[in-house]
């Protein structure tokens, strides 16, 4: 028998137990019943309603604005991309704003000797005259000591007078220049606001102080002359200035001494050589764009040469006295202040050669004598 407090079927179980939600069953019906449903406008104008979505619709909204945006990422990548590239190609350097590059001036001498041209063999000549003591070649050609300006580095000074020697060395040594077969070494290291003038200047020179070929380059007619010894003599000095934030100013003032001697095409005597002396001054601009590109703007040349006659036509090409020439009796060609254009001045001067170097007197001075130049 059981107890008194407790039912037949024996006590009760705790609540939360199985049988508590036996009696619910799921079936087909009921789920479904049980489906999200989205009512229409009008039902929810009818009744209090709450519109619902599914969640499918949800994730394909997600998915589509995602891909909307990605699509729209990769274009604007594209298109940035391809105007820094067509920028580039179009104008890689700016020009700096306001700079105008300047014509060359030029004015070329030619220097009549007194007397008969002395000839020899080359080695004889150059030992026995004023450039015995000079440097061969590109080693005359020598850099100042380099200090940094207040707008310009050590490195950027350099590299201004590295570029100008390249130019004094194409343009006086380079011996396919020197025989007027090419002109490319120098052209190429001209900004380009100066070449059309510079390539005016080489076929169809001119004796008008803007186009003359001997103002940009060092040549010879090879018809008449050629060279009896490669080693050319060089002295001379570079200097360099800031002329402002952005640019500067390097004088180059050189003498070149030829060994020359008549063109021909057979053999040629050990003895017919002569020498011909060339002085360069120019004055040279250099700006932050030339820099990076390695060129330069000759602004102005000042030359002298001999031995010529002065009424030698020496625009397109110098025209040397060769060994026992003599200077013609005529003198420049005359000079007319009423003539309109660029004024033309017919210039010459008399070749005068100083004495050959002589060794350092003894005493306690000998250390600090220099030798002479013409």
């Amino acid at each position: 028998m059981t107890g008194r407090g407790e039912p037949p079927e024996g006590p009760p179980e705790p609540p939360g137990g199985e049988d508590e939600y036996r009696s619910l069953v799921f079936d087909e019906s009921f789920v479904r019943a049980a489906r999200l449903q989205e009512f229409s406008a009008r039902e929810r104008m009818g009744e209090p309603a709450r519109a619902v979505r599914s969640v499918g619709s949800l994730t394909g909204r997600g998915t589509r604005r995602r891909s909307r945006a990605a699509v729209l990422l990769v274009l604007l990548i594209t298109l940035a991309f391809a105007t820094a590239v067509y920028i580039g190609f179009r104008n890689p350097y700016p020009k700096p704003v306001g700079r105008h590059v300047e014509p060359l001036r030029t004015t070329v001498i030619p220097l009549a000797p007194q007397d008969a041209v002395p000839g020899g063999a080359p080695d004889d000549l150059f030992s026995g005259g004023p450039a015995a003591q000079f440097p061969t070649g590109a080693s005359g050609v020598n850099l100042p000591p380099v200090r940094r300006t207040e707008n310009f580095s050590n490195s950027q000074v350099t590299a201004a007078l590295a570029t100008v020697k390249d130019y004094l060395v194409a343009s006086s040594l380079d011996p396919d220049v020197l025989s007027g077969r090419i002109v490319r070494p120098v052209g190429r290291l001209l900004d380009p606001d100066q070449t059309a003038q510079f390539d005016r200047s080489m076929s169809a020179p001119a004796d008008d102080g803007r186009h003359t070929a001997t103002g940009w380059l060092v040549r010879f007619d090879p018809a008449d002359v050629e060279l009896a010894d490669t080693d050319i003599r060089v002295q001379g000095s570079l200097s360099y200035a800031e002329t402002g934030s952005d640019t500067l100013e390097v004088v180059s003032d050189h003498t070149f001494t030829y060994a020359l001697r008549p063109a021909a095409s057979g053999p040629h005597r050990s003895d017919d050589a002569s020498l011909f002396t060339v002085r360069r001054e120019l004055h040279f601009v250099i700006d932050r764009e030339d820099l990076r590109l390695h060129r330069l703007e000759v602004h102005s040349a000042y030359v002298q040469a001999g031995p010529q006659s002065c009424s030698a036509d020496a625009a397109g090409a110098l025209r040397p006295l060769l060994a026992g020439e003599r200077a013609d009796d005529r003198g420049p060609d005359g000079t007319d202040p009423y003539a309109t254009g660029l004024p033309k001045a017919g210039l010459c001067g008399t070749l005068t050669v100083s004495s050959p170097p002589q060794g350092p007197p003894p005493g306690p001075h000998a250390a600090t004598s220099r030798p002479s130049r013409p």
